[in-house]
């Protein structure tokens, strides 16, 4: 940077769409990995308009996308993917993105293991678990999903591997401090999207709201909005932006 130039840092960390088993629990039942759900159709508008809402209102771009490597995830990365680089995301009649022409070119996306799930029982049932512990997850397999042409397959994830089952709640809860703070750090000039789960999302609050908070609720594509300043000074701390309650998540204000 010149002497003295200043700009701020945008990241975003949204919670995936509306998954199928909380709409048919007996999907898990005939699924071959019942603990990685897919998006339901209603998920996926929901990511497409939230994508695009955002793009309209958000005044400047993201520039890169990360993303956990649970489907349900990737598909809302997806779809809101498409409604950023959409060559006409004005178009009224469009609420998916099936059909959608897009410029790979505005963005890069890519698959990030510390953006998982949290791998314990609070999170995923134990009878939908696998029985030997291994998710299965091959990044190759996660960026088919993802748009052709916007995959940025040759960074290194930060964390290597998934989490082993029975990941500690507090573990987790460190785990998405870092995995926020470490992406942010990596690309200090770079507007992020971090689409993640519930738990990812209110810790992106409860670590960076002026006071002590309890979050109690993240809604379906619910997201909180970190800016802060950088220069060639100093990279100064996040603050969390006062609309995450109209985004869909829900807090209290600690009193002790």
């Amino acid at each position: 940077m010149d002497s003295g130039q200043q700009t701020r840092q945008t990241v975003i960390v949204m919670r995936h769409g509306d998954r199928i088993d909380n709409f048919e629990p007996l999907w898990t039942e005939k699924a071959a990995r019942p603990w990685d759900p897919p998006l339901v159709t209603n998920g996926k508008v929901r990511a497409f308009c939230t994508g695009k809402n955002l793009k309209k209102e958000l005044g400047f771009p993201i520039h890169r996308v990360f993303v956990s490597p649970f489907l349900r995830c990737l598909q809302t990365a997806s779809e809101v993917i498409h409604a950023f680089c959409a060559v006409d995301v004005n178009d009224t009649h469009m609420s998916s993105a099936d059909g959608v022409q897009i410029d790979p070119s505005k963005l890069k996306v890519s698959v990030e293991y510390g953006l998982c799930e949290m791998l314990n029982k609070r999170a995923i049932r134990a009878e939908n678990a696998p029985k030997d512990g291994n998710f299965a997850f091959q990044i190759p397999e996660c960026e088919a999903v993802l748009p052709q042409g916007t995959v940025d397959s040759t960074l290194e994830p930060v964390y290597k591997e998934l989490p082993k089952w029975e990941e500690p709640t507090e573990t987790a809860r460190d785990r998405y401090k870092n995995i926020i703070k470490t992406l942010a750090d990596k690309y200090p000039n770079e507007n992020l999207l971090l689409v993640t789960h519930g738990e990812g999302v209110g810790v992106s609050v409860s670590a960076y709201a002026p006071k002590p908070v309890t979050v109690f609720e993240v809604n379906y594509c619910a997201y909180s909005m970190l800016e802060r300043t950088i220069s060639n000074q100093e990279i100064g701390g996040f603050e969390l932006c006062p609309i995450v309650a109209q985004n869909g998540i829900s807090y209290t204000v600690d009193e002790n």
